[in-house]
Formats: C-alpha cells, structure tokens, sequence
C-alpha cells in the first residue's frame, strides 16, 4: 500500500509519548544537562519528571542542550530502515542546526540502504507547533497518502505553522543574555511581559512587549486573529502550551475559545528542551495561517 512507511520525529514535539506512539510515529530522543548529569528528554512519561526539572531549576541547576550529532542519527535511521522506507520531520533548522547533521546521515546510509528510501524534511517549526504539524502529517498518512505527497505538503506548509508566546519570567532571558540583569529585574518588578514568534525561517523574533499577563493574552490573541486562516472563524486546531505556569495557560485558552469559537483548542506542556531555553513562565499558542513573516 502507499502508506506503509514510517513517520519519525523528534521530542522536541512537546506532545505526550503516549499520544505519539500511539499514532504509530517514531521518536528520536534529545537529552539534557543538569548538575554534571545526563537526562533524556522525557516527553510526559514519568508525571514527575518536569516537576523535578523545575525544581532542580529553584535549586539553582541551570540546564544545557546540545544537537543531535551525525551518528546517533545514524544509528537510529539504521533501525529504522531496517523495517522500511522512513520520512522524517525534523526539529526546525531555526532552533537547532540538528538537521543538517540528519541530512548527512543520509547520504552515508545510501550505500547501504540502496533499496530503502530515507527522506529529511525541515519543519522550521518548535515545540507543540512542532507536535502540530507532525500530527497533522499523521493525519495525511492514516487518509492514505504516501510518503512522497506528505513530504511534499511538509515542504510546502512548514512556513504557515505559527508559533506565538510570551513569558512571565526573565530567568532564562537574562541567563542567554538576551536582556541584562538590571533589565531583567525591572521587568519582573513591573510585569513586562516580552512577546514573540517564529519568523519565516523559524528563529524567535521578539516583536513588543506589554505590562501584566491580561495584557499578553489579549496580544496573543491579537496576532492569532491577524494571522490565523480565517481570522476569528478559524477552524482548525490550535495547541496551547506552557512551561510551569498552567493559570497562564488556561486564562489563555479561555481566551482563544472565547474569541475562536470553530477552533479544536487543546493544550500541552512545554519539554524539558525547550524549557531548558525559555524557563519558567512562557505561554506559547499554535495554530495554521498565512505565511510567517522575515
């Protein structure tokens, strides 16, 4: 049939493991530093284990990332064409440059895997936009589509997936070096909230900032209005993630379904990848529309 091959991703989805697996998509696991030790991104397995990494966090353990290397995508393509022809959606290029070094694994697993095809496609997407698109590619694979028409309608929507948020926490921020340390501690005196999105080639771009986290909201909501296909009648369906701030979170998924009402609005939990970036407090929303801007 033209639908049998395997759909691969990586944790970086920000969706249960459960979820994933069950929709029979492969996973390709980052991992993290903490206090000298080594932590696989856990991907909601253990219910404690993103506990845990926040309150290491209070602890004063600051985490690290680091890429996917050539030949752990090696090894893990090697599995996988063992069984078949495999299309992987790859963490966005924008994020992490993970995927040139999964794109070099496929050209050294060619000779060996001569019968087998192997397809690398940049989602330009994160976190639970990133789960978003890979979900809906699942969706396009369980219709009967084949591997060739999903990859072809990855290349042609990874720019119209929309990743919007804002943080209530400036520790990571001052941490990278994004704001300094007076800046940082101004901004959590007053509640300045930064917004931020992807742009076209999926890097954070920071486009404003407002005073408290009302305010935020109706800014995300804003944009999603702006940018959704649609506008307010938009039907499709939108994720809304955070990183250890849930009342945050539903205040602004009360918003969107208020403002959305056609919308499939569910929500999620930031990983700890990409908590290792933007910390405590950050409310992200996704959902499809028009191109992403530069």
């Amino acid at each position: 049939m033209a639908n049998q091959f395997i759909l691969s991703c990586e944790s970086t989805v920000d969706l249960p493991y459960s979820y994933i697996s069950g929709r029979d998509i492969s996973v390709l696991f980052y991992s993290y530093m903490m206090g000298g030790i080594e932590y696989e991104d856990d991907m909601m397995r253990d219910e404690k284990a993103l506990d845990a990494f926040y309150a290491r966090i209070d602890e004063g353990q600051m985490p690290s990332t680091s890429q996917i290397n050539e030949y752990r995508y090696i090894e893990y393509f090697t599995g996988l064409l063992k069984k078949g022809d495999v299309l992987h959606l790859a963490f966005g290029s924008g994020m992490t440059p993970s995927v040139t070094n999964a794109r070099n694994a496929v050209e050294k697993l060619k000779k060996e895997f001569p019968e087998r095809k192997l397809i690398v496609i940049d989602t330009l997407c994160s976190s639970t936009g990133y789960g978003l698109f890979v979900d809906e590619a699942a969706n396009l694979r369980d219709s009967g589509a084949s591997m060739d028409e999903i990859a072809s309608w990855a290349l042609s929507k990874n720019e119209y997936m929309h990743h919007s948020f804002f943080s209530t926490d400036f520790t990571m921020f001052k941490r990278s070096g994004r704001v300094s340390g007076a800046t940082a501690a101004f901004g959590t005196l007053l509640g300045i909230c930064p917004l931020m999105h992807l742009n076209l080639a999926g890097k954070i771009v920071a486009y404003g900032k407002v005073r408290g986290k009302k305010a935020a909201v109706k800014a995300v909501v804003k944009e999603m209005a702006e940018r959704a296909e649609n506008g307010y009648d938009y039907s499709g369906n939108c994720i809304i993630a955070n990183s250890h701030c849930p009342e945050e979170a539903e205040l602004t998924k009360a918003a969107i379904e208020e403002a959305f009402p056609k919308a499939k609005v569910r929500t999620s939990e930031i990983g700890t990848i990409i908590a290792s970036h933007c910390g405590k407090g950050t409310v992200a929303v996704f959902f499809w529309g028009d191109k992403r801007s530069e």
